[in-house]
């Protein structure tokens, strides 16, 4: 392509551009409008993509975690190793796991403990009402109930 033939595409080109813009219709219809980014303005064909263009993005996921594998199979071998040392397993007071073992047993004794406390001071209450299922606490109920009617009884 000559130059004078460039310059005179380049001509037609605006002039159809122009009227488009105006909302003519262009001339030349037949030909259609192509734009985009597979469009080169240059040579005014479609860019084809060839199989050896290999494009590389700057930033991605592969490239951040890179080595990541690596670094973290270290740091876990790092504190494995740690985790080895004989002052890390001992505790720090020897009898740590007695209290442990016997928080249990003592939570179930402490239980049964206010259990107990509670059905002797029901029985108490019950002994002074009269009311007792046991027989001292139903002895001790009529001794005290006879005590006070002996009382009465002087009193009049």
């Amino acid at each position: 392509m000559s130059l004078a033939e460039a310059s005179e595409a380049r001509k037609s080109r605006l002039i159809a551009l122009r009227k488009r813009k105006a909302g003519e219709a262009p001339e030349d219809a037949s030909v259609p409008v192509i734009g985009g980014r597979n469009y080169d303005p240059e040579t005014r064909t479609l860019r084809k993509r060839t199989l050896g263009e290999d494009v590389e993005m700057e930033d991605t996921v592969e490239k951040n975690i890179a080595g990541l594998a690596e670094q973290i199979v270290a740091e876990d071998e790092e504190r494995r190793a740690q985790d080895l040392d004989l002052f890390n397993i001992a505790p720090k007071r020897p009898n740590w796991d007695l209290k442990r073992e016997l928080e249990k047993k003592l939570a179930k004794l402490d239980k049964q403990t206010q259990r107990a406390i509670h059905a002797l001071i029901r029985q108490r209450l019950a002994a002074q009402k009269g009311e007792s299922d046991d027989l001292v606490g139903a002895m001790r109920a009529q001794q005290q109930s006879e005590m006070q009617e002996d009382g009465d009884s002087d009193e009049e």
